[in-house]
């Protein structure tokens, strides 16, 4: 177990986020059906859906759960962005599937962010993003508002993965 660099970890799983930081909800359709939820759950769980993605991803296990250490990688043009992580929390319910991973030292940024993947009643399944951060290092506070704006694209380009990942099943 390290050390998180914020101290509301778990916020994302619990509610309200903290104040201080921005906030970042992005909800998507994703499928339909029992095998779209489980096939989604799994992407994004065993860390297929970041990979799909184009981000690199080297886990402490094949599945998150809570205390898995996490370095994603970003390539953005020819720069990279490594951004160590610990999940702090996993769910796995007939109805409800994900994890939230939290920053540890050398991150970009500081916070939480959460990737669940949701079954609701009338079949349809649902990938939400919730995450609360702000600027760790001398080049994201350097970058500001353009932050923001890659982190909503990103999560947006996820969401049309898992879509691509749920279809195929």
């Amino acid at each position: 177990m390290h050390t998180f660099t914020y101290p509301e970890t778990g916020a994302t799983r619990a509610g309200p986020l903290p104040r201080g930081y921005d906030h970042l909800r992005h909800r998507a359709r994703v499928g339909r059906g029992r095998a779209a939820f489980e096939a989604a759950g799994a992407a994004v769980t065993e860390w297929r859906m970041h990979r799909a993605a184009g981000t690199l991803v080297d886990a402490s296990a094949d599945r998150a759960e809570a205390g898995v250490a996490v370095e994603v990688t970003l390539r953005v043009g020819p720069l990279r962005f490594t951004a160590p992580c610990e999940v702090v929390w996993a769910d796995y319910t007939p109805e409800r599937i994900g994890f939230a991973y939290g920053t540890l030292d050398g991150h970009p940024e500081r916070g939480e962010e959460s990737f669940v993947v949701e079954l609701a009643d009338d079949g349809t399944v649902w990938f939400a993003v919730t995450a609360f951060s702000r600027p760790a290092l001398w080049y994201t506070r350097l970058a500001g508002p353009l932050v923001r704006v890659f982190q909503r694209s990103y999560v947006r380009r996820l969401g049309r993965t898992l879509r691509r990942i749920a279809a195929e099943g």
